[in-house]
C-alpha cells in the first residue's frame, strides 16, 4: 500500500490566495494522473468545492468528526494525495490539532508524508506566522509560497527583517506563484471550473464552452509557470504513489485543438 500523503494549504492571514494555490495543485496532480482528493474547510458554502466538485468535500476542520473524516481515511482512500484547503485563521489551530492527535509523531516516524504550503502575505503578520508555524513543520516538507496576487514586494524593501525570519527555517523552500491577468482570473471565477478545464474550453458539464481565446491563453501561460515551479521543487517526488505518475504536457499544449 502506498504511503498516505497530506498537503495542508493555508495561512492564518486572509486574502493571500490560499484557494487559488490549492486549485493549481489539484490541476497539477490531475494532469499527472495522480489520484487526489480535497477537503474545503470554508464551511458551510465552500470555495474550492465550487471549482473542483468531483474531488472536494466541505468540512469543518475544527470539529473532531470532520478531523476523523480527513485523517482516519488517509490509508483507506483510493487517492494517493489528500489536499486540505485551510480557511483563514485556522492554520495554527489545525497544526495544533495535528500535534495533539499524534499525527505529527506519525510523520516523524515516516508513516505519513506531510507537506505544508504556507501562503504568505506582504505584511509582517505573515512573517510572524512563519515563526509560529516552525515548531510544527520540522518533519514536514515545508514550502513558503509567495502568491503575487497583488504584485506584492514581499518584504524585499526590508531585507534585514526578511532574512531574520527566513533564516529560522533553513529547510523551507520558496515557491513563487506569478500574478494572473485580472480579467482572465475573473473569467475563470465566473466559469466556476478548474483552470485546466478553462484552458481546455470546457464548461462545468464537460461540454465545449465559448471562453475567450485571449483569456484562455493568459491562463494557459500562467498555469505553465506555476507548474514549472512545482517541477522545480520536484513536488511529485515527495509522494509514494501506487502507480508511476505520467509526465504531463505543458498547459500550452493541453487540448490545443479546442481553441476554436
Amino acid at each position: 500500500m502506498a504511503k498516505p500523503a497530506l498537503i495542508l494549504v493555508g495561512a492564518d492571514k486572509g486574502g493571500v490566495g490560499k484557494t487559488t494555490v490549492a486549485r493549481t495543485l489539484l490541476d497539477y496532480f490531475t494532469a499527472h494522473q495522480v489520484a487526489t482528493r480535497a477537503f474545503d474547510t470554508e464551511t458551510p458554502k465552500g470555495t474550492l468545492k465550487r471549482f473542483h466538485r468531483d474531488v472536494s468535500e466541505i468540512v469543518d476542520v475544527t470539529t473532531v468528526a470532520d478531523q476523523m473524516r480527513i485523517i482516519d481515511t488517509l490509508s483507506t482512500t483510493d487517492a494517493s494525495v489528500t489536499v486540505v484547503d485551510v480557511r483563514a485563521g485556522l492554520m495554527s489551530p489545525t497544526l495544533h490539532a495535528l500535534r495533539d492527535i499524534g499525527f505529527l509523531e506519525a510523520v516523524k516516524k515516516g508513516q505519513i508524508t506531510f507537506v505544508v504550503f504556507h501562503i504568505l502575505g506582504s505584511s509582517i503578520a505573515s512573517l510572524n506566522e512563519i515563526e509560529e508555524t516552525a515548531p510544527f513543520t520540522s518533519d514536514a516538507e515545508y514550502f513558503l509560497v509567495k502568491n503575487f496576487i497583488n504584485n506584492t514586494n514581499f518584504f524585499e524593501w526590508d531585507q534585514a527583517t526578511h532574512t531574520s525570519y527566513f533564516k529560522k527555517l533553513k529547510d523551507a523552500v520558496v515557491i513563487n506563484v506569478p500574478k494572473l491577468n485580472e480579467m482572465a482570473y475573473e473569467q475563470v471565477e465566473l466559469a466556476s471550473v478548474p483552470f485546466l478545464t478553462f484552458v481546455s474550453n470546457k464548461d462545468p458539464k464537460g461540454e465545449t464552452a465559448n471562453y475567450s481565446f485571449v483569456l484562455r491563453g493568459y491562463v494557459r501561460h500562467w498555469l505553465g509557470n506555476v507548474w514549472a515551479e512545482y517541477d522545480r521543487v520536484k513536488l511529485l517526488d515527495l509522494f509514494d504513489t501506487t502507480a508511476e505518475a505520467t509526465p504531463a504536457p505543458a498547459p500550452a499544449r493541453v487540448q490545443a485543438g479546442s481553441r476554436s
